[in-house]
């Protein structure tokens, strides 16, 4: 079984495979946490927060992977409690659906959710990796925790009371999220087709990226449970 390359790796499937592939097909929408997730969440006198070529690959294809799936792409949004200018750079640069940020309960994001795509808690796969997101990822259909050594009892906690699907054998800052593409595409078993229709770039991929280009990011500052629209390139 494919699988066993991530299992090899440090990678946990908390939730077992062929059930989690069950729910990796009604997923129609795709969240990202940002500090932690596609980085080590560490931050300096001027407060970076990166993210990785080969991150940013792995959700292109996942989105294409979605779209064959469903002939739609999924929404897709990053949902962070802090003001990450390279999230909404590459948000923007990505073509995502929404970023919202400042925001420190992310559970409260689902009613925007689902006014911005009718998309239900139910529906969405949740990517994240502390104590903050806890609240969205008991409410959501499926949880991917990015592994860190450095907090092994909260890995277990996660685990203990189901609140992760699939715990990842790579750190945010060593391309944890593209090894989560990769699951989910191994699992919904469209990883090869992804791959070869990305490289002839003609075609479904032709088409997919057409509409993933008309896509405009929105942007959602939290205030006291309040979403409100705001440009944070102004």
């Amino acid at each position: 079984m494919r699988e066993e390359l991530f299992v090899e790796g440090g990678g946990v499937f908390v939730t077992p495979s062929s059930s989690l592939l069950q729910q990796l097909q009604n997923v129609k929408g795709l969240i990202f946490d940002w500090d932690g997730v596609f980085n080590n969440g560490v931050k300096g006198g001027n407060m970076p927060s990166p993210f990785s070529e080969v991150d940013s690959m792995g959700v292109n294809m996942l989105r294409f992977g979605y779209y064959l799936e469903h002939g739609k792409i999924p929404f897709t949004a990053v949902v962070t409690g802090e003001y990450n200018e390279a999230a909404f750079k590459w948000a923007q640069r990505e073509h995502l659906d929404a970023v919202c940020f400042l925001v420190k309960d992310k559970v409260k994001v689902l009613p925007l959710v689902d006014e911005l795509s009718g998309v239900k808690p139910e529906e969405i796969m949740f990517t994240f990796d502390d104590i903050l997101d806890i609240s969205l990822a008991k409410a959501v259909g499926t949880r991917f925790m990015i592994g860190r050594d450095g907090s092994p009892l909260f890995t277990e906690y996660c685990r203990m009371n189901g609140h992760c699907d699939y715990i990842t054998g790579n750190p945010g800052n060593n391309n944890a999220v593209r090894e989560i593409s990769e699951v989910v595409l191994c699992l919904l078993d469209r990883f090869d087709e992804t791959i070869d229709k990305r490289v002839a770039f003609e075609g479904e991929y032709a088409k997919y990226i057409k509409l993933r280009q008309e896509i405009e990011t929105k942007y959602y500052r939290n205030d006291k449970g309040e979403f409100i629209p705001s440009n944070p390139f102004e």
